[in-house]
């Protein structure tokens, strides 16, 4: 009760207040309103979110793969809250190491990296790297936000490493044209790479495709659904009005083989990027994953910064750039993603480049960003 100036209108009677200044007077504490007062009166400092880890390690034999469910339920804060929560759920004791969160909308995608550390902090569990990226759209109306998540068990699998493979690109020069064969080009693609790892369809733990438009969805949903049936499935619409349409198809794949701690191979009859492998194996014990890297600005030494600090924060985790298995690019432009091409011969190795993807995207978290990249690498 906040006392006023008149204190007949708080109810408090002479004969109390001057009990209570006589209590105060012979040491003790002044009591009712005089401590609901003081109660009331005490200031709550908010507490800012713990900043998330730019790099987690993991065991290679131990990981497991989440992409949360779609949701059109209220604004973006609301969705972004119901898909970690989710994703909780669905790891259940696992220890998510690993958060990559696309963003589609006019919302702020920053919200999606306070709210992590939030509940995250709320239920004590370990903060998770994050990859954060505004895309263009996603294949449910009104859904603004999915998360992919890579996780620890407690528990040793029946795996003896990872097969990571490059994102397998099929386009056409008019953007209107249909997804429904470029899928099925990107999958035939990813299929012979998945082979050329030693792997089969089954063994596929996770599958993102990234495409042009989503029309026509559940017929394509279909042909990547029924080739990798036990694959944590995403699906992603990197530009809301791209030049031309496009499938393409990424995955990891468990190994039923040790491959030795990394090896990069190319396959046979795909087309290989200059400066990129076709598929990434390792067998390593322990790997680090980081979250997003951003290039501020758009001049090429912007783009060496920023793999300067990648490279400072491998270091620091105890890996290397010559230990890179896959890295994902996030170009806002083409004039960027060229600017990439140049860059990353500076820190890898040309005869044995990572895996990866590079795609262009709608948006960072930033308004001066020109691209983000992140990685996986073996210690």
């Amino acid at each position: 009760m906040r006392l006023q100036r008149g204190w007949g209108r708080s109810g408090i009677t002479l004969g109390a207040a001057v009990c209570g200044l006589v209590a105060l007077a012979a040491g003790g504490a002044l009591a009712g309103p005089f401590q609901n007062k003081k109660k009331e009166d005490q200031t709550q400092t908010l507490q800012l979110p713990k900043e998330l880890p730019g790099a987690v390690e993991a065991d290679t034999r131990r990981l497991t793969f989440y992409v949360t469910p779609l949701s059109a339920k209220g604004l973006l804060s609301q969705q972004i809250r119901d898909a970690i929560k989710a994703l909780l759920r669905r790891a259940g004791s696992d220890t998510i190491l690993k958060i990559r969160a696309f963003v589609a909308g006019p919302g702020d995608v920053r919200r999606v990296r306070d709210l992590v550390s939030e509940l995250f902090t709320e239920r004590q569990k370990p903060l998770p790297a994050l990859s954060l990226i505004r895309s263009g759209g996603l294949p449910l109306e009104g859904a603004q936000v999915v998360l992919e998540a890579i996780a620890e068990s407690r528990k040793p699998l029946k795996q003896n490493g990872l097969a990571f493979l490059s994102a397998q690109v099929a386009t056409s020069g008019n953007a209107p044209d249909p997804v429904e064969p470029l899928m099925a080009k990107s999958l035939e693609s990813l299929r012979q790479a998945v082979h050329a790892a030693g792997a089969g369809p089954g063994d596929v733990a996770r599958v993102t495709c990234f495409v042009s438009s989503f029309e026509n969805f559940k017929a394509w949903r279909a042909l990547v659904e029924g080739e990798y049936p036990h694959a944590a499935a995403d699906y992603i619409q990197p530009q809301r009005a791209p030049r031309r349409a496009m499938a393409a198809c990424e995955a990891v794949a468990r190994l039923s083989a040790d491959p030795g701690p990394l090896r990069m191979i190319s396959v046979e009859g795909l087309t290989p990027d200059r400066d990129q492998s076709e598929v990434a194996l390792v067998g390593a014990r322990r790997i680090v994953l980081t979250g997003t890297q951003v290039s501020f600005g758009f001049e090429e030494r912007d783009a060496h910064l920023a793999f300067e600090r990648l490279q400072r924060e491998l270091e620091q985790s105890g890996s290397s750039m010559g230990n890179v298995a896959f890295a994902h690019y996030y170009p806002l432009a083409q004039s960027i993603a060229t600017q990439i091409h140049r860059v990353r011969q500076d820190f890898f190795d040309a005869a044995h480049p990572p895996a990866g993807s590079l795609l262009l995207f709608e948006g960072l978290t930033s308004m001066d960003a020109g691209f983000a990249l992140d990685v996986v690498a073996v210690k």
